[in-house]
C-alpha cells in the first residue's frame, strides 16, 4: 500500500505542477561559474539590500541619490530559476555606428531591450521571465564579474520586493 501511496502522490504533484521550472530556487547557470559562485554573489546582494537601497544610479549627477533605508526582508528572497548567461559584446564598430561611442573591443557592453533607460549597458535584467544577461567580456575578470552580477542580483531581489526600478 505504501508504494502505491508513493505513485499517486508523484503523480499528484507532477500533474499539478510541482518540479516545472518556475517552481524551483536556484539559478538556470549558463555561465563559466559554478552555482556556488553566483549563490555567494546572490547572498552578497541580499545583505547589499537589507543594508541600504540606492534606487536611482542611473540618474547620478542629474538628480538627488534616492537613498532608502535597507529591507531586512532581502535575506528572504531567493532566485526563482533565474537563468544567468553572457551574451557577445556588441563590436566596437557597431556600438560606434549606433551610438558615436568609440571603444576597444571587446566593449563590455550589450544592447539593453526595453524598458532599459539606457541602449547599451554592462548588463541587465527582466524579470518575467527572470534572467540576467551581460556581457561576455565581464566573464574573464572574477572581480568586475560578481560587482555586475550583484548589481543585477540586487534589482531581481528589489524587483520582489516591489520596488520602482526604473531608474536602476
Amino acid at each position: 500500500m505504501r508504494y502505491g501511496t508513493a505513485v499517486l502522490s508523484a503523480i499528484l504533484l507532477v500533474g499539478c505542477g510541482a518540479g516545472t521550472r518556475g517552481d524551483q530556487i536556484g539559478f538556470v547557470n549558463q555561465t563559466k561559474h559554478s552555482d556556488a559562485q553566483l549563490w555567494a554573489i546572490w547572498s552578497q546582494a541580499q545583505k547589499s539590500v537589507a543594508a541600504s537601497i540606492y534606487l536611482n544610479p542611473l540618474q547620478a549627477g542629474k538628480a538627488s541619490a534616492e537613498m532608502l533605508p535597507g529591507d531586512p526582508r532581502a535575506v528572504s528572497v531567493n532566485p526563482n530559476t533565474l537563468e544567468v548567461e553572457p551574451e557577445p559584446d556588441i563590436a566596437a564598430s557597431a556600438l560606434v555606428a549606433a551610438t558615436g561611442i568609440i571603444r576597444a573591443d571587446p566593449t563590455g557592453l550589450i544592447a539593453c531591450p526595453a524598458p532599459c533607460s539606457v541602449s547599451y549597458a554592462p548588463a541587465y535584467s527582466q524579470y518575467d521571465p527572470a534572467l540576467v544577461r551581460y556581457a561576455a567580456s565581464w566573464e574573464a575578470s572574477e572581480s568586475n564579474f560578481d560587482y555586475l552580477l550583484e548589481y543585477e542580483f540586487e534589482n531581481q531581489i528589489l524587483f520582489a520586493l516591489g520596488y520602482d526600478l526604473r531608474w536602476r
